[in-house]
């Protein structure tokens, strides 16, 4: 059977899926992945929510008899499709297939550095965390940080027991043996099927190796599942950075190493309390506040230039020292090898390169300088053209109105097969989209006042059950302080909980309002009435200050583009789908989007947002809403 016969009435999926409905648009799908795998070719599929695009190409590649690379977005995806999807298919379709799935080394437990952890006894809480992950340590089989649940996300112990491709030790590790990561990639190497994330492949392919660069030449197939943040992915690991958290690891490593292998050299402490004094004035020269700026124009201040040019001396005359000290065992070789790395990196951001852009971002107490390639088309497809395999790009936003022009180009795809799938859902009779009357221009001082008086109507009109998101935190925390004087349900604030919590607390609530920015436009699937309204202020452009978006709209304007119509406005489409897309997530799905921005009826670009939305019934009025909401 073809992978459509088997998504059909007559299939096994019908058998054991209670309710099983075949769905035209998913068989569609199947048929074009498992052609596009047979003829070696590049296809992009935009898949609408509810067509079933998981399986519309899991099953052509469990079919295929090939060797298959699947990427994801998130880890949130990438367990899923390996612990849920994968072993239903597999068990259903009766195949016999080795599967692995494969993180990035930060998500698995180094042994090596978890002996050598270096915890304040002082500091009781990550005491307990380091005790939980020894006991855990005994006892796991993959070494996956996600298993330990007690641990936060951003917990701090966790840099202090992974590893990084700058300080693992390789084969002079003395538990290299019983590696984690080495297993892994050897499991993915041994495996037909690896689903890894977009952030691992792109290291790979960048030749950043963090994790299994030498799984990549043998695979017939990769297929990426959210596919739409491939573009700036990519753009991150074509880049170079290097920042003070790197630096000061560094650091801490260095004074490791001392005292297990080099307790004689103290000159090396020396030297690396210098290069921690320049990290340190380097970031007080760059000014106290949190930003993200040019490189170039700080460069030419006298301050910064003299900060600059004392880390890079710092670094030159430490890796000068540990030349003299690298027979001394693996710990000094790896620390050679990532202070030669270093200061290469730092050299190149005083030879600048016109085909990339140069920016930092500053912390309260850090920085990270950042060296971005104006374009990753060329690059990209050059690293496609090194592997003789078919290549499946999908998403539920690729296209901008029916055109697929913006994503292709950025990836420099330029001749694929395209297609482009609606959502099956029944939007025009379980769904509303609603441009409020009466709001001021989104560049108006009180515009977030406004939104928030036009949002606690509706709010009660839905009974909470709803999404805020906004396209700024400075907009997010001022319409949390006044709502949660101001309304009676349960508010979920990003930043004030771990995400994962904050979207359990929200769905266990029944009636709460969850306002979120960034990571809370995408990614996030709450089927049923928890989530019933979405409520946006303003269309997502990105900032127009944003030293590395102007960067490419001049380079843009200097080949004779147009940056607003080719670049801010097709990235602001697919960011406005994803946003919306947050509401409908099943066939019994029922709500109301509200998008607070005027520009959607003042300006000329309000129909290419519109035209590429789900076809919505359209109204201004509350009244409306209420009705809705009541039937």
């Amino acid at each position: 059977m073809s992978a459509s016969d088997l998504l059909g009435a007559e299939g096994p999926l019908a058998k054991v899926i209670e309710g099983y409905a075949p769905r035209d648009a998913q068989q569609q799908m199947a048929e074009a992945v498992e052609k596009a795998i047979e003829d070696i070719d590049v296809l992009v599929v935009e898949a609408g929510t509810g067509v079933g695009k998981t399986y519309a190409y899991l099953i052509p590649a469990i079919l295929s008899g090939q060797k298959v690379i699947i990427s994801t977005g998130t880890r949130t995806l990438q367990d899923q499709l390996y612990h849920r999807d994968l072993p239903m298919l597999l068990k259903t379709l009766g195949v016999p297939l080795k599967r692995a799935l494969l993180k990035g080394r930060s998500n698995y437990l180094c042994l090596h550095r978890m002996g050598i952890a270096d915890v304040h006894h002082r500091d009781r809480e990550q005491s307990e965390q380091l005790a939980e992950i020894k006991r855990w340590s005994r006892e796991t089989i993959h070494g996956d940080m996600a298993e330990v649940t007690l641990l936060p996300e951003n917990a701090p112990i966790l840099p202090k027991v992974t590893s990084t491709a700058d300080n693992c030790l390789g084969v002079d590790c003395e538990f290299y043996n019983d590696c984690h990561v080495v297993k892994a990639r050897r499991e993915a190497q041994e495996a037909d099927l690896v689903v890894v994330n977009h952030h691992l492949f792109m290291a790979d392919m960048a030749l950043k190796q963090d994790g299994f660069g030498e799984v990549l030449p043998t695979a017939n197939a990769f297929i990426f599942d959210e596919a739409h943040q491939l573009p700036e992915v990519a753009s991150l690991f074509f880049g170079q950075a290097v920042g003070s958290r790197q630096l000061l690891e560094f650091v801490k490593d260095i004074r490791a190493v001392y005292h297990t292998e080099i307790s004689e050299a103290d000159s090396l402490i020396d030297l690396s309390s210098r290069l921690e004094m320049s990290v340190r004035d380097f970031r007080l020269s760059l000014g106290a506040k949190e930003q993200r700026q040019a490189w170039q124009p700080l460069l030419s201040q006298a301050d910064v230039r003299h900060r600059f040019a004392d880390l890079a001396a710092a670094m030159s005359t430490l890796r000068a020292e540990l030349v003299e000290w690298e027979e001394q065992g693996p710990g000094v070789e790896n620390l050679l090898k990532r202070c030669t790395e270093f200061e290469q990196r730092l050299t190149l951001f005083d030879h600048l390169d016109e085909d990339y852009i140069y920016w930092l971002e500053t912390t309260r107490l850090g920085f990270v300088l950042n060296m971005t390639p104006l374009s990753v088309a060329k690059t990209f497809r050059a690293h496609m053209s090194r592997y003789e395999a078919s290549w499946v790009f999908t998403s539920a936003t690729l296209a901008v109105g029916e055109q697929f022009h913006h994503f292709t180009q950025s990836l420099g795809l330029w001749e694929p097969r395209t297609l482009r799938l609606e959502s099956p859902f029944d939007y025009a009779n379980n769904s509303i989209i609603c441009l409020p009357e009466n709001l001021p221009e989104p560049s108006a001082f009180h515009f977030t006042d406004a939104v928030v008086d036009a949002a606690k109507p509706i709010l009660q009109a839905s009974r909470g059950r709803a999404f805020m998101l906004f396209t700024s935190y400075r907009a997010l925390n001022h319409a949390a302080e006044r709502l949660k004087s101001e309304v009676a349900f349960p508010l979920f604030v990003q930043g004030e909980a771990p995400r994962t919590q904050l979207l359990d607390d929200f769905r266990e609530s029944g009636d709460g309002v969850l306002l979120g920015t960034s990571s809370f436009w995408e990614g996030v699937d709450i089927k049923g009435e928890a989530l019933s309204c979405v409520i946006i202020d303003k269309l997502p452009f990105a900032a127009p200050n944003d030293p590395v978006l102007q960067a490419r709209m001049d380079a843009m304007k200097e080949q004779g583009q147009n940056p607003f119509m080719d670049y801010q406005l097709p990235n602001a489409v697919i960011a406005l789908k994803q946003g919306v897309g947050r509401l409908i997530r099943d066939v019994h799905d029922r709500g109301v989007v509200v998008i607070c921005d005027v520009r959607l009826k003042t300006k000329f670009y309000g129909k290419r947002f519109t035209n590429s939305l789900p076809p919505m019934k359209r109204t201004r009025k509350l009244s409306d809403i209420q009705q809705f909401f009541a039937k």
